[in-house]
């Protein structure tokens, strides 16, 4: 059976700042057939952007039960669900271990019921690396990737995987676009 492939990005364009753009980018991958996905909304957040870029994607599927890769640039939400955060946040009453509310706690909820239909596994990926630029140390890279997720990845792989989160990248920037 194929393994479903989800790549994500979000993106904010002045994220700090009271008034600002984000958008989010999703590639579904199963086999060789592809669907791009992207968004934005205004007066948001980076993190927003990158948890709602998986939240559509998962949105997007009419099966459940499926075996699932996502791949991701975002710490905040391969950290959430690698190191499993959520568990002590569900047991503190979504609360962090500093004792303030947890951010962000209704998307992290929905990830939480939209991931808990399927088999997912988290991989981690560098983001903005450009591997046509003579100055990438691609070896570097490739080297943090394999650290991060394991051994199991050639450098095609990775190659591989680091285009894929560029062209969702690529989306994101795209779902900003539309609120310029």
């Amino acid at each position: 059976m194929a393994i479903l492939k989800i790549y994500t990005d979000g993106a904010c364009s002045g994220n700090q700042n009271e008034e600002n753009i984000g958008g989010w980018g999703a590639i579904l991958e199963y086999g060789t057939a592809q669907k791009e996905l992207y968004g934005g909304e205004i007066n948001t957040t980076n993190n927003k952007m990158e948890m709602t870029a998986l939240i559509e994607a998962l949105s997007a599927l009419k099966k459940t039960d499926q075996t699932i890769e996502v791949y991701s640039d975002s710490s905040y939400l391969m950290d959430c669900f690698r190191q499993k955060w959520y568990v002590n946040w569900q047991k503190n009453g979504w609360m962090t271990s500093k004792k303030t509310p947890v951010e962000n706690k209704e998307l992290w909820l929905k990830l939480l019921e939209l991931t808990s239909q399927h088999k997912v596994e988290f991989f981690r990926v560098k983001g903005h690396v450009n591997l046509d630029h003579p100055s990438t140390n691609v070896a570097a890279h490739y080297k943090k990737f394999v650290e991060w997720n394991g051994d199991r990845f050639s450098m095609d792989d990775f190659r591989y995987v680091t285009s894929m989160n560029n062209r969702a990248d690529k989306l994101a920037n795209m779902g900003m676009d539309q609120f310029r």
